[in-house]
């Protein structure tokens, strides 16, 4: 397979700045043909020097270029007004907004079952560090209740992040029981101002159904979770855990990011790129040899 899908970023901010690098750097099956802004930016000045075609006019300037895959990072309210343009189009879409259009996936828990959408929300970068792990114990166990404590540098929220906050912690909530198979999800992200910048650090809490825990199933699913995660964010680790007290199950988690753009400390937003990257690899693989059968048929 010799050919690569065209693909497209929309928005020219921390999370698109980063996915130019993972996708330049790791991608064998795509090929980044534009970055669109709705001004001229940092971002799109360092695209343009990079060879990418830009626009800082918008989302209609994605129309008629052949674009396949784009990648939204703008915000909730972005997602929101650029869908259906995309959709029209017949554009996937991987949302890395907390817009949540479309069905939540993790790559490690239930991409197979969404890999035919045209639309993918990759809920939050909370949601990427921690649901895997609450739906590495509900494959062994019952869980009632999940809750997630995102505590991230205060320098690697950028704007979208900010405005997005209360979209965090509802779309987060909801993927804790969607994906992560918990009856009732709860989440909470922190700020952390501290110099130097932390580390993300997550903390994840869950309440079994059944007061007879049987600890050696449910480590053994976390740790193979984690390996999982780990195989394409290598910064991913079980920071302590899992610690049992009767029917309740706490495991704390780091993201330690990549380095391709953002400092390692904005594992955060790492995770989200990462993952986001490792979905358009797999559909844009899916795409190219839907595009050789067809070839083969005629």
């Amino acid at each position: 397979m010799n050919d690569r899908v065209d693909v497209a970023i929309i928005g020219p901010g921390n999370i698109g700045t980063d996915l130019i690098y993972k996708i330049q750097k790791r991608s064998k099956y795509m090929n980044l043909k534009l970055m669109i802004g709705i001004t001229i930016s940092k971002g799109l000045e360092r695209a343009e020097k990079l060879g990418i075609d830009i626009s800082s006019k918008g989302i209609d300037k994605i129309k008629g270029k052949g674009i396949k895959i784009a990648f939204d990072a703008t915000s909730a309210r972005g997602h929101e007004n650029n869908w259906p343009i995309l959709r029209k189009e017949g554009i996937i879409a991987i949302d890395l907004t907390p817009a949540a259009l479309g069905p939540f996936v993790c790559p490690v828990v239930n991409l197979e079952q969404y890999i035919n959408e045209q639309n993918i929300n990759l809920i939050t970068c909370g949601g990427q560090a921690t649901i895997p792990i609450v739906a590495a114990i509900s494959q062994v166990a019952k869980v009632n209740y999940g809750e997630i404590v995102a505590t991230i540098a205060s320098k690697s929220a950028g704007p979208g992040t900010r405005q997005s906050i209360d979209e965090f912690t509802q779309t987060t909530a909801r993927g804790i029981e969607i994906v992560g198979g918990a009856k009732k999800g709860k989440a909470i992200i922190i700020l952390n101002p501290a110099e130097p910048p932390i580390m993300m650090r997550n903390a994840i809490f869950t309440i079994l159904e059944d007061n007879k825990v049987d600890k050696k199933a449910i480590t053994k699913s976390i740790e193979e979770m984690a390996k999982k995660v780990k195989q394409y964010v290598p910064g991913y680790k079980i920071l302590f855990g899992p610690l049992f007290d009767g029917n309740m199950v706490t495991v704390g988690t780091e993201v330690k990011g990549a380095g391709d753009f953002l400092p390692d400390y904005a594992g955060n937003l790492d995770i989200e790129t990462s993952a986001a990257v490792a979905i358009g690899e797999i559909i844009a693989e899916k795409l190219i040899k839907e595009k050789e059968v067809r070839n083969n048929e005629k």
